[in-house]
This record gives structure tokens, sequence and C-alpha cells, in this order.
């Protein structure tokens, strides 16, 4: 019976380790905003946090206040890149919802959190 369960958790394994490839690959198709200066400046990235777009109004322009400018940038980028964890996040573990049982002390989540 030992090497019954064995092989069973291992073949779950095999498969955690397949699911959690083919998710980490489609983490790029995932696509979140962030924007400050209520709408001003927008920032889109993925899932792996890499910066895709900035849209900035073009009445925000102004030699005078570029310091405004650049905080706003980094605000949105900041937002952008939160959310976009956050989605990765839960892509990951509803990949692994009913996968892995439940063990009382042993906490899976550390996985997703990079």
């Amino acid at each position: 019976m030992g090497l019954f369960d064995m092989a069973g958790m291992m073949g779950k394994m095999k498969e955690l380790q397949t699911k959690m490839q083919e998710t980490q690959e489609k983490l790029g198709d995932i696509i979140a905003e962030g924007e400050s200066g209520g709408g001003m400046v927008k920032v889109t990235a993925n899932g792996k946090k890499t910066l895709l777009k900035v849209e900035i109004e073009p009445e925000l322009v102004n030699k005078e206040e570029i310091d405004i400018l650049q905080d706003l940038i980094v605000a949105a980028a900041n937002k952008a890149l939160e959310n976009a964890e956050a989605k990765a996040k839960e892509e990951m573990q509803g990949m692994t919802e009913g996968m892995l049982p439940n063990i009382p002390g042993m906490d899976l989540n550390s996985m997703f959190n990079k």
C-alpha cells in the first residue's frame, strides 16, 4: 500500500510540475494596468513583470513640471506591476487547486510568492 501511495504522489508531482511550467509560459499573456494623476498617466505590464506601455496625456507634458511627470510614471508603473503580480499569483494558485493534499502545517503558498 505504501508503494502505491508513493507512486500516486510522484505522478501528482510530475503533473504539478508540467502545469506550473505551462502556467509560467502563460504569464506573458496576463495584462494589468495602473494609472495615476486621475488617469493622465497609464502604464501596462504583463504577468512576467515586464512594462509594456506608458501613455501620457499630452496636456500633462510641461518642461517645468518634469519632476511631477516622473513621479506619476513611477506611481503608475508600480501599480501596474502590483496588479500583474496579484493576477499571476491568482493564476498559479488556481492551477494547483485540488491537486495537492491539504497537509496540516504545510504551507505551499510560499511556492507562489516570488
